[in-house]
């Protein structure tokens, strides 16, 4: 893990409070939220751009742990977002919706390099990325729709838009980047240079639309802090149930111990910067939608830390026990 993926969380909440002190200067909180959207386009586009959609058959040739993994992540993660949230959260509709956009978004980045720390099959990991991206990018409208009610909130014109704005149209750039970059023979220019300068420059990109969304609706969210507490519960339930229901699901199809972990951070981490990209231009309203997507990972990142942890740990023991038979 590289110094900046260690420090992500604490770099992430720096951003956070730059963005709430920002935020009390009134000419900074009117024009803040003019930078969100170019900032997050970036950062998009350069995870895009890293992500090979080529790959896509690679998936869908490996059944047995694609099938688990779009199980898990497409039908039985939506229904235990939607039931947490009705649990703990029918009294905040706006962070309900924030929980169900954060949970239905399966993780294309970071959870690789836990899935290494955990030494599990990170090329089996990796060949799941563009299926979860795409199944994302198609669903989560209609995960919207079927659960948080939106059509109450935000009309579908304004949710289509936004997709095409944050997320079609930085994935149509990086695809044409990667096509004519292919087809000039410069294919080291995008491996030596233009990968590595997004990959290093994705925490900033994203920590500068957090800096700018907190500030445009700073003292609307200095006051409404406490939905930390609110999220707590319902977060870490999730990823507890998530963390039993992969080891279930390894254990009934005989998964080896390195993609069992593959299933279990695959089906466990979450994609935050596209939800917080949907958010922010489908939402602007409504900033209690994007706050718990910048919560989410704060509690997400330490979580995924140490199950990686507790699959070592685990693994270990196992080991132990053969020897000792």
């Amino acid at each position: 893990m590289s110094t900046l993926e260690k420090l992500q969380t604490l770099i992430i909440l720096l951003a956070v409070s730059i963005g709430l002190a920002l935020g009390q200067i009134s000419v900074i909180e009117l024009n803040a939220e003019h930078f969100i959207v170019p900032f997050l386009f970036l950062m998009l586009y350069g995870l895009f751009l890293a992500i090979p959609i080529r790959d896509l058959r690679k998936a869908l040739l490996n059944t047995k742990f694609t099938g688990a993994s779009l199980i898990i992540n497409f039908i039985w993660t939506p229904i235990l977002a939607w039931g947490l949230g009705a649990l703990f959260l029918s009294n905040h509709p706006a962070l309900w919706i924030g929980f169900i956009m954060l949970m239905v978004t399966p993780c294309t980045d970071w959870y690789l390099v836990f899935t290494g720390i955990a030494k599990g099959n990170v090329p089996m990991s990796a060949s799941i990325l563009p299926v979860n991206l795409i199944l994302q990018v198609l669903l989560l409208p209609l995960y919207l729709f079927l659960f948080a009610g939106v059509m109450e909130t935000v009309q579908m014109s304004v949710l289509i838009e936004s997709v095409l704005l944050v997320l079609a149209l930085p994935f149509l750039l990086a695809n044409a980047t990667r096509f004519f970059l292919n087809k000039l023979s410069k294919n080291e220019i995008l491996e030596d240079r233009l990968i590595p300068f997004f990959s290093t420059g994705q925490i900033a990109f994203l920590s500068l639309a957090i800096a700018a969304m907190f500030a445009s609706q700073g003292k609307y969210l200095f006051e409404n802090m406490n939905v930390v507490y609110t999220l707590l519960i319902p977060v870490l339930l999730f990823f507890l149930i998530n963390f039993f229901v992969g080891r279930f699901a390894s254990r009934l199809l005989k998964f080896s111990y390195k993609d069992s972990v593959s299933l279990n951070l695959t089906t466990l981490a979450r994609n935050s910067p596209i939800a917080l990209a949907i958010a922010v231009t489908a939402f602007p309203d409504q900033p209690l939608i994007a706050l718990a997507l910048v919560i989410g990972p704060l509690i997400e990142l330490p979580v995924l830390a140490v199950i990686s942890q507790i699959l070592l740990f685990m693994q270990k023991k196992s080991i132990e026990l053969e020897q000792q038979l």
